[in-house]
């Protein structure tokens, strides 16, 4: 799944959950994400020498359930009068009733997480309860719903569109993150639905007043159409269904980071598509990178900042950034950083599952960091994209789904940027790709550039903000490099796509899981 990912095909599900246990709890050095799905497991590593070691190692891991630990035990209250709950009972032939007894009266297994930030994919024993999704997806499931598809049982963290058949509702709350251990559930946990009348809920905690800023800050007199705080993002939560997230111009948000002397973590603001209006309170010192759109302090005529340059921001004073002319997404760091609240270890907003700071609205404000004491940096170029800009993609783990021809078709054809795309994925129109087989793909976990492809025959690549799962073929991967391209194409833009070969992953350049080797990767 390119140079810094790979996907382990597991015998079956309880296989899958025992190698992610045994990978998670091994120490590998260099080991960023480990996913279970229905049959596989996905690892991600920060070295393509780190994703040898890593693969080697599940490799050579004793196969089985042995390695699982048996997990906690969690019992889940349920009030079971879902809308589908009539269906499933025609479904499954047990009726209603039989279909709670069947769902309560079994030990479900937490198998893996994905498509939301706690949402966990559970397992029952018997199989009476293998149900299809439904037919057309609700636009919105409420948080808390107890749901039913394939051999799966799960309960939706928050409010979200979803297919899966609903029975019941509970008031439990499985991800939070004010808790020690934000999912209530984890990988191989046995899970207990109970039967209840009713629900205890308690009362929503109330939001905590925003402190006012006693120092330095920003205030958003006008943001655009999106403007979030981002910074490289929260990855190792994967397990958990938590996207990495983090700017999807990585490249662009580290040269604004460097022009005004910040360290590499330090948050920063994308924006998309420009007109984004801030006013500093105290004096700043400010750099704008990425996509090309005039800029102005009118509180200062006859001068205006420069693109990829840094500069001095005075008290009171306002910086307009006016719609971009190239590109997509502005970056605007600040000397200090934005310093907002991280969540879960960072700044950024995940879009998807709401995590971190909401969109930005008029009348923010946004703390800055201490200064840094480093100097600001020289001006470097930044590379402009050509009118149809060229992607690496490295092949697989999927394509076997397809025919030769439809691999081809992707490589040789020009795609258009979709304007349903977003942080989440980007969506292509162009001629529709084929598959040579039919179904449901057993979810497994993705990463940020997986290339799926729907029914539809329309490719999606996924970005930053996308679910850990996906239940499509992924036609290829797009090196982690090229992701910027992406990031800086604006709706209607054409691109192709070009092979890339996949690394070796040679088994015998990694250790066992018994043994400890440290990390001696010269790469960078």
């Amino acid at each position: 799944m390119g140079p810094l990912a790979a996907l382990v095909e597991c015998a079956d599900l309880h296989d899958a959950v025992a190698l992610h246990a045994r990978l998670t709890t091994a120490g590998l050095p260099g080991l960023v994400d480990c996913v279970a799905g229905a049959q596989t497991v996905v690892v991600r590593a920060s070295t393509p020498a780190a994703l040898r070691r890593t693969v080697a190692a599940a490799l050579a891991a004793p196969r089985g359930a042995a390695g699982t630990g048996g997990g906690r035990v969690v019992t889940i209250d349920v009030v079971y009068d879902g809308e589908d709950l009539a269906a499933v009972g025609e479904l499954t032939g047990l009726g209603a009733d039989g279909v709670v007894r069947a769902h309560a009266g079994q030990e479900w297994t937490a198998a893996f997480a994905g498509f939301a930030p706690g949402f966990f994919y559970c397992v029952g024993g018997s199989g009476a309860l293998d149900v299809p999704r439904r037919e057309t997806p609700r636009t919105a499931v409420p948080p808390g719903s107890v749901a039913l598809a394939g051999p799966f049982s799960a309960v939706y963290p928050r409010r979200s569109p979803g297919g899966w058949q609903l029975i019941g509702r509970t008031a439990e709350v499985m991800f939070d993150i004010d808790r020690a251990e934000p999912a209530l559930l984890r990988s191989g946990d046995r899970v207990r639905y109970r039967p209840v009348r009713e629900l205890v809920e308690l009362a929503p905690r109330p939001a905590a007043p925003a402190p006012a800023a006693a120092g330095p800050h920003l205030v958003v007199a006008a943001p655009g159409l999106q403007t979030l705080v981002q910074d490289r993002g929260r990855p190792g939560s994967a397990a958990l269904g938590v996207a990495p997230s983090g700017a999807l111009d990585d490249v662009a948000a580290a040269a604004a980071n460097r022009l005004v002397g910040n360290g590499p973590d330090a948050a920063v603001l994308e924006n998309l598509l420009g007109r984004l209006t801030l006013t500093a309170a105290g004096d700043q010192v400010l750099a704008v990178t990425g996509a090309r759109a005039s800029l102005d302090v009118p509180g200062v005529p006859g001068w205006r900042p420069a693109h990829g340059v840094p500069f001095a921001l005075r008290d009171g004073e306002q910086l307009v950034v006016g719609a971009v002319e190239t590109g997509a997404r502005v970056y605007v760091g600040v000397r200090g950083g934005l310093a907002v609240p991280p969540v879960l270890g960072s700044r950024s907003a995940d879009t998807l599952a709401g995590l971190g700071p909401a969109p930005l609205a008029a009348g923010d404000v946004l703390p800055v960091g201490a200064d840094p004491g480093t100097a600001v940096q020289a001006p470097a170029p930044e590379p402009r994209l050509p009118a149809v800009p060229s992607v690496r993609v490295v092949p697989g783990p999927r394509d076997d789904w397809f025919p030769p021809s439809s691999v081809e078709a992707f490589l040789a054809q020009e795609w258009q940027l979709s304007p349903d795309s977003d942080r989440v994925g980007a969506r292509l129109t162009g001629a529709p790709l084929e598959r040579t087989r039919t179904g449901e793909l057993p979810s497994e976990g993705t990463v940020p550039g997986s290339v799926q492809v729907p029914p539809s025959g329309l490719p999606v690549v996924f970005l930053r903000d996308a679910p850990t799962t996906g239940g499509y073929p992924v036609l290829g991967v797009v090196h982690p490099e090229d992701l910027t391209v992406l990031a800086q194409l604006r709706p209607g833009q054409r691109l192709r796509f070009t092979r890339c070969p996949a690394p070796e992953l040679d088994p015998e350049l990694g250790p066992r899981l018994d043994t400890d080797v440290p990390d001696t990767s010269q790469e960078p």
